[in-house]
C-alpha cells in the first residue's frame, strides 16, 4: 500500500470511481468491503488457485500510460508463488516484441488477471513487476518439467493487493485434457459394461 491509500482497495477505487460508485449507488456497500480490507498476501486458497492455472493475462502500461495485456500460459504450476508476497514464472520467447519488458523498464506497475471457466472464478491481483535476466538458476527453478518452450528470462511480480470476482456472466469451459480424460474413463466404463454383456450373452447361449 503506497503512502497515498487510506485503504489496499486504494489502488482501485481511486477517487473519481468512488464518486461514480456514490452517483450509481453502490459507494456504501464498499466502503464495507474496503474497511473490511482486501488481502495484501497471498493466502493458502490464492496460492492452490494460482498453482492450478494455466494461463494469466499480464497487464502493463508504457511511460505515457498506454496499457497493453499479454497473455502467459503454460502446464499448470508455470505461475509458482515464491514468497507471501511474490510470485514468479519463467517467460518463454515468443515473438520478440518485448513490449511488457518496455513497459516495465519505464512503469513497474503490472497487473495479472486470472480466470478459471470451468470453477467460474476470477482474481485480481495489483502489484510491482520486474525482469530478471542472466539469472540460470532462478530460471531453473521456474521453468516448467519436460516443457516444450525456450525460457528466455524470468518475470518476478510482487503483489500490493488482490481481489476475487463472483462467477456473474463468466462462461462455464472446460479444459480439453480435462474432457479428454472424461471421455476416456467413460470409455472405459462402457468396454467393460459391453464385456459384461457379451459374457452374459455367452452364458444364457449355453443354457
Amino acid at each position: 500500500m503506497t503512502a497515498s491509500h487510506v485503504y489496499a482497495s486504494d489502488v482501485a477505487f481511486t477517487p473519481t470511481v468512488k464518486a461514480i460508485q456514490a452517483r450509481k449507488g453502490s459507494r456504501q456497500a464498499y466502503a464495507r468491503s474496503e474497511e473490511r480490507g482486501w488481502n495484501e498476501e497471498i493466502t493458502p486458497d490464492l496460492a492452490a488457485f494460482i498453482a492450478a492455472q494455466t494461463s494469466v493475462f499480464f497487464a502493463t502500461a508504457n511511460a505515457e500510460g498506454q496499457p497493453y495485456i499479454q497473455h502467459r500460459g503454460g502446464p499448470a504450476g508455470f505461475l509458482q508463488v515464491l514468497d507471501s508476497r511474490t510470485i514468479g514464472f519463467a517467460d518463454f520467447s515468443g515473438n520478440r516484441q518485448f513490449i511488457s519488458q518496455g513497459n516495465l523498464a519505464d512503469n513497474n506497475r503490472a497487473f495479472l488477471f486470472l480466470i478459471d471457466y470451468m470453477l467460474r472464478q476470477r482474481i485480481k491481483i495489483w502489484g510491482e513487476a520486474r525482469i530478471i535476466e542472466n539469472d540460470p538458476d532462478l530460471l531453473a527453478r521456474l521453468m516448467p518439467q519436460d516443457y516444450k518452450a525456450r525460457p528466455e528470462q524470468v518475470i518476478l511480480f510482487t503483489v500490493s493487493t488482490w481481489d476475487a470476482n463472483c462467477p456473474q456472466h463468466i462462461p462455464q469451459r472446460f479444459e480439453a485434457a480435462d474432457v479428454a480424460a472424461i471421455l476416456g474413463d467413460r470409455d472405459k466404463r462402457i468396454a467393460t459394461l459391453e464385456a459384461e454383456i457379451d459374457r452374459l450373452r455367452a452364458e444364457l447361449s449355453k443354457r
